[in-house]
């Protein structure tokens, strides 16, 4: 019987919204993304084994890890 498995990253795009970076001080667009760590059986994700949530500044480029109590702040 042959099994086959593995994980697959998966980066969806959320609405982002303009701040002031924490890194460069100018007041810039960021942007926000989801990735998402999936289980997959025979290349069909089964489900989700991990979550994390980025904002990367449009102006210098600085990436900084949000968590999702700061995620829900900033999308909604």
């Amino acid at each position: 019987m042959l099994l086959l498995f593995g994980f697959k990253t998966v980066q969806k795009p959320l609405p982002g919204r303009a701040a002031s970076c924490r890194y460069c001080g100018v007041f810039a667009h960021h942007h926000l993304e989801e990735r998402a760590t999936k289980f997959t059986l025979f290349f069909i994700p089964v489900f989700t084994t991990s979550r994390s949530y980025r904002i990367t500044c449009s102006n210098c480029g600085a990436t900084s890890v949000v968590n999702g109590r700061q995620k829900q702040a900033l999308v909604g």
